[in-house]
């Protein structure tokens, strides 16, 4: 029986609802899991119920129930867990870096909103949650070509990461666009997935 690997857990940003194929079966996702085994991680990606901002509650429970079926999963090494958000998903990880568990070996974001807007449930703040992340290592991936209210919510992020010395590494795409990795087929975008993978995989 092989030995168990470490695992990569991939969450994507909001959807709406009823949307068929679900995220699972797109193929950036279908991609970010094939190369996660190949560098030696079981690839999950997660269909969970962020259809909108009063959604974010139930798609923490979806997330962290997967993650845990995930961790169940005999192919799995249940100590050695990474969870990647993706654009409305990088709120979600407010949870984990209030109070990360000692399995999670790392957290990644890539263009991330990680600040919400007037009325949003306080609970899903990643800058003020992660002043209690420790040594948690953060792989943020920031496109340059950002809108600029989700820009915003990055940057104050990255102030308050670095203002409590947080394990932050930053993986600028200067010229990417939000959802760079579908919709810029460039070099750079390649290399920066490459060196996001790399980041992540190291600390799993």
């Amino acid at each position: 029986m092989a030995e168990p690997r470490p695992a990569i857990v991939f969450a994507h940003g909001l959807v709406p609802p009823g949307a068929r194929p679900t995220p699972r079966d797109w193929p950036v996702y279908r991609g970010y899991g094939s190369v996660a085994a190949a560098r030696g991680a079981v690839g999950v990606v997660v269909d969970h119920r962020l259809h909108g901002l009063t959604g974010y509650p139930d798609a923490a429970d979806d997330l962290a129930a997967a993650v845990e079926l995930a961790r169940q999963d005999s192919r799995v090494d249940a100590e050695r867990v990474a969870i990647w958000a993706f654009s409305g998903a990088g709120l979600l990880l407010a949870d984990w870096l209030r109070a990360p568990p000692a399995w999670l070996r790392c957290v990644a974001a890539s263009y991330p909103i990680l600040g919400g807007p007037p009325g949003l449930d306080p609970r899903f703040q990643p800058a003020e949650a992660v002043a209690h992340a420790g040594a948690l290592p953060i792989v943020l991936t920031r496109v340059g070509r950002e809108h600029p209210q989700i820009a915003a919510t990055v940057e104050a992020f990255v102030s308050a990461a670095r203002a409590c010395d947080a394990r932050l590494e930053i993986v600028d795409v200067p010229h990417g666009q939000h959802g760079f990795d579908v919709l810029d087929h460039t070099d750079e975008s390649r290399a920066a997935v490459e060196r996001a993978l790399t980041a992540v995989t190291g600390h799993i």
